[in-house]
């Protein structure tokens, strides 16, 4: 059994959204200054590093983080490959790509990927995302879970709708996912974020068992 972590290392150094708050990870106990124990604390967004998006993100009644079912984060996942060249994934993009029948969990392994070697440590805005053509196509596949490998299933200039169509339709979104080392097929997808109560996203960490 082959288990491949697709999740991003979280640090103070981890790249956030623009405009949000860093991650912090300060030690409040320290060994060297005489505590009996090495104790942090961690300050960071429920959608920093590798994370899931729930409905409630969205929606003012939607499901929370809490709120989704643990089978929807496990189980059976194809990693398809959007071919170097494009920016956008819309609807002519994904009916090229050959989705096995019955799927309910995608992740889409873009250009993207290489920001994770190249630039580990900025936002950049000029990302590979889904438009609102493919949320649609999307949507109508009866998924359950879609993962991209950068900050947002969205572009930067096109964010609300496409998490509005997807989401509506209960389908989970896993984002800043790592697949550089992923060869497309199907995994076992383990995906289990903190059980937080009542919030809108969490971190999660991510892995692919290829058994």
């Amino acid at each position: 059994m082959n288990i491949i972590d697709i999740s991003i290392p979280l640090s103070e150094k981890t790249p956030v959204w623009e405009g949000d708050k860093g991650i912090n990870v300060p030690r409040v106990a320290k060994i060297e200054e005489g505590s009996d124990f090495n104790v942090s604390r961690i300050e960071l967004g429920v959608h920093a590093g590798t994370h899931i998006d729930a409905p409630f993100h969205v929606f003012k009644n939607g499901n929370t983080v809490d709120q989704i079912p643990l089978d929807t984060l496990i189980g059976s996942v194809q990693v398809v490959e959007i071919p170097d060249g494009i920016s956008v994934i819309d609807k002519n993009c994904l009916t090229n790509l050959n989705f096995r029948d019955g799927i309910e969990r995608i992740l889409l392994k873009t250009s993207n990927s290489i920001y994770w070697e190249t630039d580990p440590f900025s936002f950049n805005k000029e990302y590979v995302a889904i438009n609102s053509e493919g949320a649609k196509y999307l949507a109508d596949m009866d998924l359950k879970l879609i993962g991209v490998d950068y900050f947002s299933v969205s572009s930067y200039d096109d964010l609300k709708q496409p998490h509005l169509i997807l989401l509506d339709c209960g389908i989970v979104l896993l984002e800043n996912i790592d697949l550089r080392q992923v060869v497309p097929e199907i995994y076992k997808l383990i995906c289990l974020p903190l059980k937080i109560i009542g919030t809108d996203g969490a971190p999660v960490r991510a892995v692919l068992i290829e058994e």
